[in-house]
């Protein structure tokens, strides 16, 4: 049995669409980068073959949880006989454009490929998983990466080690309502990975934007409460204000070391009490249900476990 397998959740530092397939896939340009907020996860083999979650998952259906569904597919990929038994302690929250649930996906495909002794390369793995959802094959790419296509044409990123303050709205936000909405912008000027340096990415957030982010504005009013908030406190880093991630609901700051991060989250902790518990917003529920500071990942904590 594997105990404490680490899921890392993602930010997007930027995030644009540029375009749509036929078959409704948008075409995106992003860089993806882990960062050291994990679910954690335990697995072990079963011989009858079954695959059993432990852990119910508020809203999903044993069936419909990626992590049932990733040990399901590498089952019929590889044709195992072997079951699974997966317990997950969930710490990404979820509708937060973190990748939790794809990330969670990844690491049970990771490590049943470990348990099982399947023995598929990572780009075999990558293919299971992109039949899941688009973002996890970057989880099994597992590293720093600038993204195109779908999500799962990926080229590695060399990029500075940086601290984020991750601040979590209290409202979810569906992926899928958000790349349906007719204002969404889906003709971004598409960009070369010459065109841009990962230290100014990461930095200082001062390349592109995230194209979804106007979408959640409009269609969720604690997110739009939460980033309004925010720049009103002027809480921002190098000059430059919180960004969201992915299809939200998180958005983000980048500080270049953990303190400073820190730093920033216990004054925004303060600024949160003094606003929603000792003035006249106090009958006003805060927009902001929690604040992280997390590490930026150099490489996925499984990265070893898959053959190249």
């Amino acid at each position: 049995m594997l105990y404490d397998l680490a899921a890392p959740a993602k930010l997007n530092l930027f995030l644009h669409v540029i375009g749509r397939r036929p078959d409704g896939y948008h075409l995106l340009q992003t860089v993806f980068r882990l960062i050291d907020l994990c679910d954690l996860l335990d697995i072990d083999t079963r011989s009858d073959g079954q695959i059993v979650r432990e852990t119910d998952m508020v809203g999903v259906t044993h069936d419909d949880d990626l992590v049932v569904r990733a040990a399901k597919a590498l089952q019929q990929h590889t044709g195992t006989k072997l079951g699974a038994q997966i317990r997950v302690r969930k710490r990404i929250p979820s509708g937060a454009g973190l990748g939790g649930g794809s990330s969670d996906a990844a690491c049970v495909l990771i490590a049943l490929n470990r348990l099982w002794q399947t023995r598929l390369t990572r780009q075999a793995l990558m293919q299971v998983g992109l039949g899941l959802g688009a973002d996890v094959p970057f989880f099994i790419f597992g590293q720093s990466a600038f993204a195109e296509g779908i999500g799962e044409m990926l080229t590695a990123l060399d990029l500075p080690q940086q601290a984020y303050l991750v601040v979590q709205p209290a409202q979810h936000v569906p992926t899928q309502g958000i790349f349906q909405d007719p204002d969404l912008t889906r003709n971004t000027d598409p960009v070369k990975i010459m065109d841009f340096s990962g230290r100014q990415i990461v930095t200082s957030l001062g390349f592109g934007r995230n194209d979804l982010q106007p979408i959640v504005l409009k269609r969720y009013a604690v997110v739009r409460q939460a980033l309004d908030w925010l720049n009103k406190a002027e809480f921002s880093a190098n000059g430059f204000k919180a960004r969201m991630t992915g299809s939200g609901a998180c958005l983000f700051l980048s500080f270049p070391d953990a303190t400073l991060a820190e730093n920033a989250r216990q004054r925004l902790l303060a600024k949160i009490s003094t606003d929603f518990s000792d003035t006249a917003m106090a009958d006003t529920p805060s927009p902001i249900q929690s604040v992280f500071v997390c590490n930026g990942l150099d490489v996925h904590p499984l990265q070893d476990w898959v053959d190249s």
